[in-house]
């Protein structure tokens, strides 16, 4: 009966964020930005079903010669798309709830943090905070950026583990951290990157607090970095076999998209894209009620601190919480652009106001400590549980409008995955994990529609294809050459009747000079030996943690 009592205020933060939810429970799909997350859930169950794992090649995208996506594109969402899909769920469905379950874990993350720090009630209130700040809703309706909002449920995960470790440094916890880390490496890069400073700055402060659990904390990151390795190494070694640079710079140039300040307090609601200057067609505001929240909060906090109502260690972290709110707001503005330009980096970041994600979590934690304050300095159990059901219900009520579809789309699982809007439109919005020089196709009869023989009398008997094998038995007149439709990656390797082959890439396919007569040929995708040592890593940093568990129950 405690265990249910103490867990009351995790089911109301989940009861009350189903409305953020609402729209995907509706038939059919929106419009949104990134118009690729039902063809991306397909092709990863594609991927596993010719037993690919981990998935770093698709086959139907990039205009039917496949492309190796999840080799650079963050695939944890997907992964649990697919998940669902296989379970029996339709491709469509299966999406929708990889998104309801993706916003619904920044809620459960963030109630654990906070509850943490500020008790049940300030948990309970930084949770539905954190779900229904504006730019949450911008991430799922407008934007659709799967990949950025399930990262930011990992994000409280992750302070909330390095705090348990500063603590009571166990094992359990330690595992936690490393798995929260490498979870929010393999949702979104680039907001793994952006907090990955902050998370920092917050492991240093803990082990100046106490130095006895530096190393457990050291260990935490670093597994977690080692366990996701099979992902961003790759990614970072690999990334010159494709055009994924071009997405740097033009339409997407840092030095065009930054926030003005006023739009951080105000900026009209829309389904629109970023532009130059102060007026833009999609909302960056941080949201009224987060900020006067925000201020209450540093108010009571600071009458409680001089009364000598709060914990000196809290007074602490809230200083280094609202230095990092401060600068990551900072890093939103036009005034931040000689960071901007110093760090080259930060270009692969695009867009300034992406910032807004680590802006959420932290406005959202500070908030709520307004009842760790309000239990400091007041006796009436009753008057705080008044207030916190009313703002719990403002939050809700006053920002809940903004998570909302566009229109319905009146659509099916085979409109996606149809072949033309999944190898033809879907290439189009998403191309840039091609060659550099292979040719974009502009209409869809310029689509591969098998092997073209270039040179000869070739004639295929039979043929397989699954997503990382093309078998292909023929009968060759004479000397042939032939282009087979799959994109140029490393990892592809050819075989003639059992034997290693050799292969040309071209602007269009893989070239291929064949001897005359009856033979087998087999392209098939093997990891490079960058992809094998990132996956010996990451499987070194699992066992190391299994390991790692065992002996500790052991010496129990």
């Amino acid at each position: 009966m405690k265990k249910i009592k103490n867990l009351l205020p995790l089911f109301f933060v989940l009861i009350l964020s189903l409305f953020s939810v609402i729209p995907l429970f509706h038939a059919g799909f929106f419009p949104i930005h990134d118009n690729t997350q039902v063809q991306r859930v397909f092709e990863m169950t594609g991927s596993l079903q010719s037993g690919m794992f981990p998935v770093r090649w698709v086959a139907d995208l990039g205009f039917g010669y496949g492309y190796p996506v999840f080799n650079f594109y963050a695939p944890l969402a997907y992964y649990v798309g697919s998940l669902i899909n296989i379970l029996g769920f339709d491709v469509l469905s299966a999406t929708k709830l990889m998104m309801i379950l993706g916003v619904l874990l920044a809620g459960i993350s963030m109630y654990f943090l906070a509850k943490e720090l500020w008790g049940k009630f300030g948990g309970a209130l930084a949770a539905l905070l954190y779900v229904f700040i504006p730019y949450h809703a911008v991430d799922i309706y407008v934007r659709g950026d799967v990949a950025e909002f399930w990262a930011y449920a990992f994000i409280p995960l992750v302070f909330y583990a390095l705090l348990k470790i500063h603590q009571k440094g166990s094992m359990k916890f330690i595992a936690a951290g490393a798995l929260a880390y490498a979870a929010l490496i393999v949702s979104h890069n680039l907001t793994a990157l952006m907090t990955t400073p902050f998370i920092l700055i917050f492991t240093l402060m803990l082990f100046l607090g106490n130095k006895k659990t530096g190393k457990k904390l050291a260990v935490a990151l670093l597994l977690g970095l080692l366990i996701s390795s099979f992902y961003w190494l790759p990614a970072l070694l690999e990334i010159n076999y494709t055009n994924v640079l071009s997405q740097i710079g033009g339409g997407a140039d840092y030095k065009d998209h930054f926030v003005c300040l006023s739009q951080l307090w105000s900026s009209p609601w829309g389904f629109g894209g970023s532009a130059k200057g102060c007026v833009d067609g999609m909302s960056f505001m941080i949201g009224k009620l987060h900020i006067i929240l925000l201020l209450i909060s540093l108010v009571l906090f600071g009458l409680g601190a001089y009364l000598k109502k709060v914990e000196k260690k809290k007074s602490i972290l809230l200083i280094f919480l609202s230095i990092a709110l401060l600068f990551s707001v900072f890093l939103t503005l036009q005034s931040s652009k000689f960071i901007w330009d110093a760090l080259r980096p930060m270009a692969f970041f695009q867009y300034p106001w992406r910032f807004l994600t680590v802006v959420a979590f932290f406005i959202s934690l500070i908030s709520g400590s307004i009842f760790y304050c309000m239990q400091a300095l007041l006796k009436n159990k009753w008057l705080i549980l008044i207030l916190f059901l009313a703002l719990s219900l403002v939050t809700v009520l006053f920002n809940g409008k903004y998570f909302m579809a566009q229109k319905y789309l009146s659509v099916s699982s085979n409109n996606f995955t149809n072949d033309y809007f999944l190898r033809f439109t879907t290439s189009q919005i998403s191309s840039e994990y091609m060659p550099k020089d292979f040719s974009k196709l502009k209409i869809y009869a310029e689509m591969p529609k098998g092997i073209t023989v270039t040179q000869g009398k070739f004639r295929v008997i039979s043929q397989t294809r699954k997503t990382n094998n093309y078998t292909i038995n023929y009968v060759a007149v004479s000397a042939s050459k032939i282009i087979v439709p799959i994109a140029y990656f490393p990892a592809w390797k050819v075989s003639l009747d059992g034997k290693d082959y050799s292969y040309n890439a071209v602007n269009n396919g893989l070239l291929v000079e064949l001897p005359k007569g009856s033979h087998a040929l087999i392209f098939s995708f093997k990891e490079t030996s960058v992809e094998i040592l990132s996956d010996i890593l990451s499987l070194s940093g699992i066992l190391t943690l299994i390991i790692g568990i065992i002996l500790k129950k052991k010496a129990l």
